[in-house]
């Protein structure tokens, strides 16, 4: 079985990559951005026809929130143009798509664990780039997967985890928002439902989400990294008002994952427990 994975040195093609060797029978393909520019439709067209992969995991994406809302045609170009490119490209050599999504594609305005049913209302470019994404992948492409997440970590890349790491060396305390509630995702487990999925594919496409179990506040998941770690410093819960940032943020992004439990037996640990010794 060959498995094309794009965007192999972001976050979450650097955790499939770091588990690859656990599946023997899959023969993987990492593409970088210098392989695979998925904004480049002709590239992408010449990949899958040489590879005539029999899924690809799409983990390429414009991740930079804030950024985002000032490279808007960036943004939509990597993902929307690039995601309805790899859909185009998997129908042309009968792919399954994977595609990674976000809970950026919800307004955060519900107070209940968000359904793939829910009615999207994205109010960032991230979140809108990305919601197009999906459109052109179901229009495109029946056979395939969107796989919604949300708060992603690990230890590659850059991400809310290793920042608290990395601030923790240099001070004593720390002030971090506690109105915004959402579940912490560990890349690793992400990469492994994801090749669970592969294996039991029946042909069941469409929306799923995927995160972690339980829910925080971003506050709360700091001190669960520093409890975890060690670590000796103050934790300060603030209000979002104190942090502004470009891009508005969730209040709420709880992603419910009942349908993926169902479908696939894909039972995510609670997120507490995924947090990594350093």
């Amino acid at each position: 079985m060959v498995v094309l994975v794009t965007g192999a040195q972001g976050q979450l093609g650097l955790c499939l990559q770091s588990i690859s060797s656990q599946y023997p029978h899959i023969d993987f393909v990492f593409c970088d951005a210098s392989m695979l520019d998925i904004t480049d439709k002709a590239n992408c067209k010449a990949v899958f026809a040489h590879y005539r992969p029999q899924y690809c995991i799409n983990a390429a994406a414009y991740t930079a929130v804030d950024k985002a809302e000032e490279e808007v045609e960036k943004a939509f170009a990597v993902n929307a143009q690039g995601a309805e490119n790899i859909a185009q490209a998997c129908l042309d050599t009968q792919t399954v798509l994977v595609h990674i999504s976000t809970d950026f594609v919800f307004d955060g305005r519900q107070h209940s664990p968000y359904k793939e049913t829910d009615q999207p209302n994205p109010q960032t470019v991230y979140g809108r780039s990305k919601r197009a994404g999906e459109e052109a992948v179901r229009r495109l492409l029946k056979a395939h997967y969107i796989l919604r997440t949300s708060w992603l970590f690990s230890p590659y890349g850059n991400n809310f985890m290793k920042t608290m790491i990395k601030l923790s060396e240099s001070r004593t305390a720390i002030s971090v928002v506690d109105d915004q509630r959402g579940t912490p995702t560990n890349g690793l487990d992400l990469a492994v439902a994801i090749l669970d999925i592969i294996g039991q594919d029946r042909g069941e496409y469409g929306t799923y989400h995927f995160s972690n179990a339980g829910q925080a506040s971003w506050y709360e998941f700091a001190v669960a990294i520093f409890k975890q770690n060690q670590i000796d410093i103050q934790v300060h819960p603030i209000a979002s008002e104190a942090y502004p940032t470009k891009a508005i943020r969730p209040k709420y992004s709880v992603l419910d994952k009942s349908k993926i439990k169902d479908k696939f037996q894909v039972m995510p640990r609670e997120w507490q427990a995924s947090i990594p010794k350093f």
